[in-house]
């Protein structure tokens, strides 16, 4: 088995820690590794397969010093902006977290349940989805290709852990009564309407990147889609109410056969036993979760679903890793 030198650029951020943690446990071939970070986390110890490696101050000069396949991101925007393109100058594929190159219609937006196809159409970059994206679209997905869609209606319930290491300790924080520092009102106890900037159109930018997204992971522009992103009280886990009309007739029973088919997804659906998934049963795990599916008579084919799954494994590092393992296959 062909195995690659691979760098984790935010490897010691909640995301970075956990590709680290996935990489091993998917058993990812991994030759080399190389952890980089900021120069305030470079010199810091990381584990990984049972190793511990000193932290790599991120630097044009430390990146061109190394021969690297393939760079997962977790960094933020503007630290993909510049450092990526020096990463794939050097003969590296970079798979990037942020949201800095998904809305670049050269650069493709990856789900590998959905579109794996369009890994092989990089430059050099490739973009890993919004978590509540990926979720959304892995369960979408079957639909589309099976029925079409017309029209999407997504409500999501946010995890805390999805505004990083700050928004978990507002809630820890909460708990005890300390005022907010990341959120801008108490999350502990609340719901929070608001997630990312306002736009002024008055929607948030995660709501529109939830639109945008959709449209380009299931490669289809005429898709109609709206949003409303609700951030709430819980540690890890995205929860989504999705109301999807689709352009051909379908049977309640055919949508619950053909999502239990679906890769990626495990149905949970079972109201009599009170069976239906929620973000701690998700927690820690890849798939993705639907239950509570029901056909929605106020409009022509129209179904409801609760969608969930750990915003940061399959939201997040695990889609990362996964990309990565599809472009080892080719």
């Amino acid at each position: 088995m062909k195995k690659y030198n691979v760098a984790v650029v935010g490897a010691t951020g909640m995301v970075g820690r956990k590709m680290l943690q996935v990489l091993e446990q998917r058993k990812f071939p991994v030759k080399e590794f190389y952890p980089f970070a900021s120069s305030k986390s470079a010199g810091t110890i990381v584990e990984f397969d049972k190793c511990r490696y000193t932290v790599i101050e991120l630097t044009e000069a430390n990146i061109r010093a190394r021969r690297i396949d393939i760079a997962i991101f977790s960094a933020g925007a503007s630290v993909s902006e510049k450092f990526a393109p020096i990463f794939a100058e050097n003969n590296c594929v970079v798979i990037d977290n942020s949201s800095r190159w998904r809305t670049d219609p050269e650069v493709p937006l990856v789900v590998p349940e959905v579109n794996p196809q369009d890994v092989f159409k990089h430059k050099g970059i490739i973009a890993n989805p919004n978590c509540s994206t990926i979720q959304a679209v892995v369960a979408l997905s079957p639909l589309h290709k099976k029925y079409g869609i017309k029209r999407i209606v997504y409500s999501t319930y946010q995890a805390v852990s999805g505004a990083g290491l700050g928004g978990y300790s507002d809630l820890e924080n909460g708990i005890k009564g300390i005022p907010p520092k990341k959120f801008p009102a108490p999350i502990f106890g609340n719901c929070l309407p608001h997630i990312d900037v306002f736009e002024p159109d008055g929607y948030t930018k995660e709501e529109k990147k939830m639109i945008f997204e959709t449209k380009k992971i299931l490669g289809d522009d005429s898709l109609k889609v709206t949003a409303t992103c609700v951030r709430v009280p819980v540690y890890y886990g995205h929860s989504e109410s999705i109301n999807v009309e689709l352009n051909a007739e379908a049977e309640l029973s055919d949508v619950r056969k053909t999502l239990s088919e679906a890769p990626g997804v495990v149905l949970m659906d079972d109201a009599e036993q009170a069976v239906y998934p929620t973000p701690l049963y998700a927690e820690n795990r890849d798939e993705v979760f639907v239950g509570r599916l029901r056909k929605d008579d106020s409009a022509q084919n129209a179904f409801n679903m609760w969608v969930v799954a750990d915003n940061i494994r399959k939201g997040a590092a695990t889609n990362a890793v996964q990309i990565a393992e599809v472009l080892t296959r080719k």
